[in-house]
C-alpha cells in the first residue's frame, strides 16, 4: 500500500528538523558554554535574514569501521549553502563542532567542494567559517584525499572570486592550510586556534611545552605569524568586519570593485596635512593621520595591524572609490622596510591586482633595514617579492611621497619605474640613493678628513646635497615625479587620478605566469 503524501512530507519536516539540530541539545548547551555560536547561529549572523539557502543538508558518511555505522553525524558536520550579504550574493560554509567536533570527513569535505565549484561557476565570493577538531581520523586516506579536494578548488579560484576564512574554534593540522591558501583570515581572541601540529605532538617530537593559545592563538597570528588579517574580540565583532571587509570587494575578477563617487566630490584642502612633516628626515609621525584626511570619513579598513606595523595596508574609499592602501609607517622603525612588511605588502597588492582595485602608495621609507639579520633572514628576497608585485600589477597605481625616498625602497613603494601611472611629490620629499649625510660622508671622504671642522663641514655639505640633489625639483625635472603638490591638495590630485585611470587597461607579453621570488 503506497504511503500517503502527507505521512512523506511529515517525515520529511521530521527529518529535517532533526538534521537543524545538529550535534542536539546538549552539545549546543557545551558549545554555548565555552563561549561559542553554534554554526547555523555564525550564519545567521553573516546573511542577510530569510535570504541563506542551504546545500546537500542531507549528506551522510558511508564508514563501517571503528563503529561508525551506527553514528549519525547530521549534514556530516558541516553546513554549506548560498545566500545575500548586503544584498549581493555570497556562498558560505560553517563546520558544526556539535556534531563529532566538527571533525571532517569525505562527505563533509565533498560538501565544501561542490560550494567552491558552485562560486567559481557562478562568480561569487565564498567565506569560511572553521571550527573542527581536524581530518576524521576513522577515514584515513578518505579524509586526507578530501582536504586535497578543498586546496585544489581553494588554488583553482583564487584570483578569481574573493575567499575569506573565519577561523571560530580549533583548526588544525592540514585542515588550516585551506584558510591560508585564502585571501583573508578573520580570527578571534579567546576563541581561535590554528596551528599544524598541536602542543600534545611537539612535546613528544621535540619536548617542547606550549599551550595552545601560546602557539596558535589569535593574538599569536595577529602579531607574530601573520596569518591573522583582522583580529576581533568577539564572534559579533568578526562578523562584522566581515561584512567591512566584504564590502569593498568586488564578486569576481571580471567585476568592478564596488565604487560610489558621490553626486558632487569633495575636492576641499585638507589643511592640516601641511604641517604634518615634522622637522628632520627621521623625526617619527602616524602616518594614519595622513590616511585618516585623505580618505573618506571612517572607511580605512586596516588590515594585518599588529604584524610588521612599520608598513600600513587596508582598504579604504576616496571619494567613493575603493582603493588599496600601502604606506609606510614612520612612527615605528623609522619606516624601514623589512622582510615581514614587504611580505605583507607584496600579498595586499597581488590582491588588489586580482580584483582590479586601484593602489595607492604613501611612501617615507628610509631604506631596506640593513643587517647581518635581515641579510641572512633573506631581505634580497622578500624585497624581490614586492618589487615584482607591483611591477606586474596592471591597476591604477598612484604614489605620493611625502617625506624621504631613498635607494631601492623608493622603487620598491611605486615609482614612475615601477610602473605607476601617477607620481607626486610633497614639498617636503627627498629622493635619493642614499640618505644625505650618509651621501655626502663617501663622496666628499677626504674634504672631511682635512677640514678643521669635520662635524661642521658634514653639516655644511649635507645642506648643499639636499638642496642640490634630494628636493623634489631635482625629481620633476627629469620626469620622475610628475608633480610637486601642496600637502592640503592631496585628496583632490588623487582623486582626479582614479577618475583619469579607474578605466585603464594595460597589456603583457603572453605567459601562463611570472615566477615570484620566494
Amino acid at each position: 500500500m503506497p504511503i500517503p503524501a502527507d505521512e512523506k512530507i511529515k517525515r520529511l519536516i521530521d527529518y529535517r528538523a532533526h538534521v537543524m539540530e545538529g550535534g542536539g541539545e546538549e552539545r549546543i548547551r557545551e558549545q554555548h558554554a565555552r563561549g561559542k555560536l553554534t554554526a547555523r547561529e555564525r550564519l545567521a549572523l553573516l546573511f542577510d535574514p530569510g535570504t541563506f539557502e542551504e546545500l546537500n543538508l542531507f549528506a551522510q558518511h558511508r564508514v563501517t569501521d571503528f563503529g561508525l555505522e551506527h553514528r549519525d553525524f547530521p549534514a556530516d558536520g558541516v553546513i554549506t549553502g548560498y545566500g545575500r550579504v548586503g544584498g549581493r550574493q555570497l556562498y558560505a560554509y560553517a563546520q558544526d563542532f556539535t556534531v563529532a567536533g566538527g571533525a571532517a570527513g569525505e562527505m563533509h569535505e565533498k560538501k565544501i567542494a561542490i560550494l567552491l565549484d558552485l562560486a567559481s561557476k557562478s562568480k561569487a565570493p565564498v567565506v569560511g567559517i572553521h571550527d573542527s577538531g581536524g581530518a576524521r581520523i576513522q577515514e584515513g586516506a578518505l579524509s586526507l584525499s578530501g582536504y586535497g579536494e578543498i586546496f585544489y578548488r581553494n588554488t583553482l579560484i583564487s584570483g578569481v572570486v574573493p575567499q575569506v576564512a573565519v577561523i571560530a574554534g580549533p583548526c588544525a593540522g592540514g585542515a588550516a592550510y585551506s584558510p591560508a591558501i585564502m585571501d583573508f583570515v578573520v580570527m578571534i581572541k579567546g576563541i581561535s586556534r590554528m596551528f599544524v601540529t598541536g602542543p600534545e605532538n611537539i612535546k613528544a617530537v621535540t619536548g617542547e611545552d606550549v599551550t595552545a593559545e601560546d602557539l596558535g592563538g589569535a593574538e599569536v597570528h595577529a602579531r607574530r605569524s601573520g596569518v591573522c588579517h583582522l583580529l576581533a574580540g568577539d564572534e559579533k565583532e568578526a562578523f562584522e568586519m566581515l561584512k567591512k571587509l566584504l564590502g569593498y570587494l568586488p564578486s569576481h575578477n571580471r567585476e568592478k570593485p564596488p565604487h560610489a563617487p558621490p553626486p558632487v566630490p569633495d575636492l576641499e584642502p585638507r589643511p592640516v596635512l601641511n604641517g604634518i612633516i615634522p622637522e628632520g628626515v627621521y623625526t617619527p609621525f602616524d602616518m594614519k593621520e595622513v590616511i585618516g584626511q585623505i580618505v573618506d570619513e571612517g572607511s580605512f579598513l586596516e588590515l594585518q595591524e599588529y604584524y610588521a606595523p612599520n608598513v600600513i595596508i587596508g582598504f579604504a574609499r576616496i571619494n567613493g572609490y575603493c582603493v588599496g592602501l600601502t604606506a609606510n609607517q614612520p612612527a615605528i622603525n623609522r619606516g624601514f622596510l623589512d622582510g615581514d612588511a614587504a611580505c605583507k605588502a607584496t600579498r595586499f597588492v597581488r590582491f588588489c591586482n586580482c580584483f582590479d582595485i586601484p593602489i595607492i602608495n604613501l611612501v617615507d621609507v628610509p631604506g631596506f633595514v640593513p643587517g647581518i639579520k635581515e641579510e641572512h633572514g633573506g631581505i634580497l628576497r622578500h624585497g624581490a617579492k614586492l618589487l615584482f608585485s607591483l611591477s606586474a600589477a596592471t591597476v591604477p597605481k598612484i604614489t605620493v611621497i611625502l617625506r624621504k625616498a631613498y635607494g631601492g625602497t623608493f622603487l620598491a613603494m611605486g615609482s614612475r619605474a615601477m610602473g605607476s601611472d601617477r607620481v607626486m611629490a610633497w614639498p617636503t620629499a627627498e629622493i635619493s640613493v642614499l640618505d644625505a649625510e650618509a651621501a655626502v660622508k663617501i663622496l666628499y671622504r677626504d674634504e672631511i678628513k682635512k677640514s678643521a671642522d669635520p662635524k661642521g663641514e658634514i653639516e655644511r655639505l649635507t645642506k648643499e646635497y639636499r638642496l642640490a640633489i634630494c628636493n623634489p625639483y631635482n625629481a620633476a625635472a627629469n620626469l620622475v615625479v610628475d608633480d610637486i603638490i601642496q600637502p592640503a591638495s592631496t585628496r583632490k590630485h588623487i582623486t582626479l587620478a582614479l577618475e583619469a585611470f579607474i578605466d585603464k587597461e594595460e597589456s603583457r607579453p603572453f605567459k601562463k605566469h611570472g615566477n615570484l621570488p620566494l
